[in-house]
């Protein structure tokens, strides 16, 4: 089976970066989403640069802890699901991914046994 570039053909902006929190990978939308900010010029730089407290030490703690971070938000009525999971080489931590998309304000819930 092949893959394609997946990351490139889903409606979301995928970012990676490595253990010690540097920029190593943002797909076609994270590089739309984050070009007043640099673009491809952010690959290298570290990812705390690019957050304000409280997100900068959230990130710091997750980079110790190797914990994942799932919030949602709301901006100008548009509403996003931020996914933020640590990733691992057979088993040794290497960072983490950050996936956001939106999602509908009303987004249903539910309850399966």
């Amino acid at each position: 089976m092949t893959l394609y570039n997946w990351d490139n053909e889903i409606n979301a902006s995928v970012s990676v970066c490595d253990e010690n929190g540097k920029i190593v990978y943002l797909n076609k939308q994270a590089l739309a989403h984050f070009q007043k900010e640099g673009g491809e010029r952010l690959l290298g730089s570290d990812i705390l640069d690019c957050h304000p407290e409280p997100a900068k030490s959230i990130l710091k703690n997750m980079m110790f802890s190797h914990k994942e971070n799932i919030y949602s938000i709301e901006k100008n009525g548009v509403k996003k699901i931020i996914i933020q999971k640590p990733w691992f080489a057979e088993g040794v931590y290497k960072g983490f991914v950050e996936i956001v998309t939106e999602i509908p304000i009303d987004l249903p819930h539910f309850v399966r046994s």
